[in-house]
């Protein structure tokens, strides 16, 4: 099976395109705005905009891919926020690029998007829940789950939920890394107890996207991990696993925070539909932070 990975230098795009580069039939076209941060044994690379119509359009005509992975989007929720045009420009023309290219193509389409498409009210969530988003980045890909929905091709959507994990090169930072680097250092840090989430180990996303892609599973599906946590709860549990000092984690509440883009108070996920149809089984939090752990050793 050919597929073609958007975003490869992500956090996500760096798990997946790593695992497809292992899989046995599996021919990988990897792609990033930039040139690729670490080593593939067996892939090809190919430099890609998303925002570039032509290019994206050339780019997936020539590979001819059976499915397209699209996990490239700008995920920097305040920066969103305050520079609407270029979130606009990444989350929503970049998605009707590959939309139209993947009709031209005839390739099936993974499409990643988010639980900031719900309001917080409540959680967990199924994949019946209407979204309703608090801020312009959940607005974006709200309008980019609409125009996969629109388009001439078929699809599916993997929403998934705040996503933690290690690069290569420590470029990305997620929750908890900025938890133990801020413990390790001394640094007193103030944790929100009020937002409720599921964690999603990279790994878990990147296997679910898999999954999705080589079963061609149609519609929207739901994929994190099991367990509803506060950031507080998070922050609380990776000091432990790294025998840090948990004194100096305070806890506060959302309304402490001035961030330029409000966040949803209650998500986190319902994750039987993913578990049944896909086969999707993601690792508890603890083995999450495990995989992390013997990561940065090695």
């Amino acid at each position: 099976m050919r597929i073609l990975v958007t975003g490869a230098n992500g956090l996500l795009g760096q798990k997946l395109s790593k695992l497809l580069d292992q899989k046995p039939g599996v021919q990988l076209i990897a792609t990033a705005r930039k040139p690729i941060t670490y080593s593939l044994s067996k892939s090809k690379f190919r430099i890609l905009d998303i925002t570039n119509q032509n290019e994206t359009e050339k780019i997936i005509l020539e590979a001819r891919p059976e499915v397209v992975i699209h996990t490239a989007a700008m995920t920097q929720v305040d920066q969103c926020e305050t520079d609407k045009e270029a979130c606009w420009k990444a989350n929503v023309t970049g998605v009707e690029n590959v939309v139209h290219a993947c009709e031209k193509s005839d390739s099936f389409l993974v499409h990643v998007s988010t639980d900031f498409i719900f309001d917080g009210t409540h959680g967990p969530l199924d994949e019946t829940a209407i979204p309703n988003p608090v801020n312009f980045y959940g607005e974006s890909k709200l309008a980019g789950e609409n125009v996969v929905m629109e388009g001439k091709l078929e699809w599916a959507i993997l929403r998934t939920v705040l996503v933690y994990g290690i690069t290569d090169d420590m470029s990305r930072s997620n929750i908890v890394l900025w938890v133990k680097k801020s413990l390790e250092e001394g640094k007193m840090i103030n944790v929100v107890n009020d937002q409720w989430r599921t964690p999603t180990l990279a790994e878990d996303l990147a296997m679910g996207c898999y999954l999705a892609a080589t079963k061609k599973a149609k519609g929207i599906f739901h994929i994190s991990g099991e367990k509803m946590m506060t950031p507080y709860d998070i922050a609380i549990e990776t000091a432990d696993f790294f025998n840090l000092n948990k004194s100096l984690i305070k806890q506060t509440d959302s309304s402490k925070f001035k961030q330029p883009a409000t966040r949803p108070l209650k998500t986190g996920f319902i994750i039987e539909k993913a578990n049944r149809e896909l086969g999707y089984q993601p690792h508890s939090f603890r083995d999450g932070l495990k995989i992390i752990g013997n990561q940065l050793k090695g």
